[in-house]
């Protein structure tokens, strides 16, 4: 007799046409050079990373699978021009290369907030990706695919999320090193929030005279840093 197949969960299967979506919501963008603005977020599950300093952990799990012509539809039935595709990690989803095409024929503005683990080049061009290069302090630093910075054209952000001096002076060295401001992609600085004075950080950007973009999560300075669905 034919050993028995191990049990396999229907939402985990990888499909080209559908995405395990943890959460569809409406607030305004709280970060990147898209700040202040009314958006659309769709939080896809799952990480392969575990950075320290993680404000979405309960994303790593749960969800519900759901397909891409739903999610267009849902984003549009929340009659805002700008839509964010966020996770966990949504790049380790097969499926959401095409619903990141479908958004665009629906003519809306996308976003992508993915990780520096991996390399962005499948991302349709149009796409606005910020791409969040991981710092020492996140655990998950040796993660960081370098290859972005020559996947990534003049729609696109690298951000550095920095909780410590030693974060800083890694991410002035990694700039240097690579030319990034060079790049046609633009560089955003921003705390972790609780754990590095936004001021420090101003300051020491102001003192090296540094061409980035200083930022704040907005969204944890407007509701409690622990809420759902802003």
């Amino acid at each position: 007799m034919p050993a028995a197949r191990p049990h396999i969960e229907p939402r985990l299967v990888p499909t080209a046409d559908s995405v395990v979506v943890k959460e569809i919501y409406l607030s305004l963008q709280g970060e990147s050079s898209h700040a202040g603005l009314l958006c659309a977020f769709v939080r896809l599950t799952g990480c392969h990373l575990r950075c320290t300093y993680c404000d979405s952990e309960f994303a790593f799990h749960g969800g519900a699978r759901m397909k891409n012509a739903d999610v267009v539809e849902q984003v549009k039935a929340l009659r805002t021009p700008r839509v964010e595709v966020t996770g966990g990690e949504p790049l380790l989803q097969p499926g959401v290369y095409p619903l990141m095409q479908s958004l665009l024929d629906a003519g809306l503005i996308v976003l992508l907030e993915t990780s520096g683990a991996i390399d962005v080049r499948l991302v349709p061009a149009a796409v606005h990706k910020i791409v969040d290069m991981k710092t020492p302090s996140s655990g998950e630093c040796a993660r960081n695919d370098l290859r972005n910075f020559t996947s990534m054209n003049a729609n696109d952000e690298v951000k550095f999320v920095i909780g410590s001096r030693e974060d800083y002076e890694w991410s002035k060295a990694l700039i240097t090193e690579h030319r990034l401001t060079e790049k046609p992609f633009s560089l955003l600085f921003s705390t972790v929030f609780g754990k590095l004075h936004p001021r420090e950080l101003a300051e020491w950007t102001i003192e090296d005279r540094l061409s980035v973009r200083f930022q704040l999560q907005m969204h944890k300075y407007l509701w409690d840093p622990n809420e759902r669905g802003v």
